[in-house]
């Protein structure tokens, strides 16, 4: 290749460079994103050097507002910093922005609506899941006017908000790239389950209720939770739920695209879970139902789900171990 075609690439390259960080910084949602990530700083490891973390700050900036010039139909929500964060960590600037670019169009698309009317629907499944497997709690928080908005800030951020350790997170990451998309709202509905003695014990009451379940302990057993939760999704999946959600099933454009999805990435997700709970009704009509208890956890299906993530989000999974193994 001759020095000037050489010379004529680089020019073309940083064209392109100048275009995008034009294209960025005129973006509506451009200010608000810079806000966020300039908040952001409690998301990044206490020990890294101040020069690194705004380093990484920047591309976090450029991860989120790529993804929104590229798709002008999505809408940044605050919250969304928080996922985009947990990827840049993991696996850094380039694999992170093409897990977010495939994730905004699918397991987060309903956030990212211009209204919030669709992330409204996704919470109604909450107390529809509690109340199957605990009726007692339902109406005890039912009574007490609390709602679901307590769950919001798990659901749009996928717990990245509220958790303070980086293990935990990308545990939970992990687990959610695995499975449906609905399956962040049936972890939350499994940790209210798990709490149900502590908030039984308070007065029932909107605020005392709502303090209560806002605040996450830090010593939560997310493995037992996360195999209960992938329990909860096979006896009661959202189709069966969807009437008591008031969500008609194809309204969500996450759940209606979820198809086009698995065909899109060549994978499926929930291969495991399903896998179980054909073996389960198989087991049931054989009358061998005793060899099938879906309400105790199942570590091994749900660790194998977790853990059977497609090439093109595993490297996630796989870098996982190393970064918390530097950094913490």
């Amino acid at each position: 290749m001759s020095l000037s075609s050489k010379k004529g690439k680089s020019r073309g390259k940083k064209k392109g460079i100048f275009k995008r960080k034009a294209n960025i910084r005129a973006h509506r949602d451009y200010r608000q994103v810079v806000l966020d990530v300039e908040r952001s700083m409690r998301r990044f490891p206490a020990n890294m050097k101040e020069e690194q973390r705004l380093r990484l700050q920047d591309q976090l900036v450029d991860i989120i507002l790529r993804v929104l010039v590229r798709h002008p139909e999505l809408h940044y929500y605050q919250g969304y910093h928080d996922i985009c964060v947990t990827f840049l960590l993991v696996v850094g600037e380039d694999l992170a922005f093409a897990i977010m670019d495939k994730l905004s169009e699918y397991h987060l698309r309903d956030f990212m609506d211009e209204s919030m009317d669709r992330t409204r629907h996704i919470l109604g499944y909450l107390m529809p899941i509690v109340g199957k497997a605990h009726p007692e709690l339902r109406e005890f928080l039912e009574r007490s006017d609390v709602g679901t908005i307590f769950a919001l800030s798990w659901l749009i951020t996928w717990y990245g908000h509220v958790l303070t350790d980086i293990r935990h997170i990308v545990r939970l990451y992990d687990f959610f790239l695995a499975c449906h998309p609905l399956m962040p709202i049936y972890l939350a509905a499994q940790i209210v389950l798990y709490r149900s003695e502590d908030i039984l014990r308070v007065e029932c009451e909107m605020t005392m209720v709502h303090h209560t379940l806002s605040r996450l302990p830090e010593d939560l057993p997310f493995e037992h939770l996360v195999s209960r939760a992938g329990d909860l999704f096979i006896q009661y999946p959202p189709s069966m739920l969807a009437k008591e959600a008031e969500l008609e099933f194809l309204s969500s454009t996450t759940i209606s695209c979820y198809e086009d999805f698995e065909m899109a990435t060549n994978q499926k997700p929930d291969t495991v879970l399903r896998r179980r709970r054909r073996f389960g009704n198989s087991a049931a009509q054989n009358g061998d139902v005793k060899t099938v208890q879906l309400r105790k956890p199942t570590n091994l299906a749900l660790k194998f789900a977790v853990w059977a993530i497609s090439a093109s989000l595993g490297a996630a999974a796989l870098a996982v171990v190393n970064v918390v193994n530097e950094w913490f």
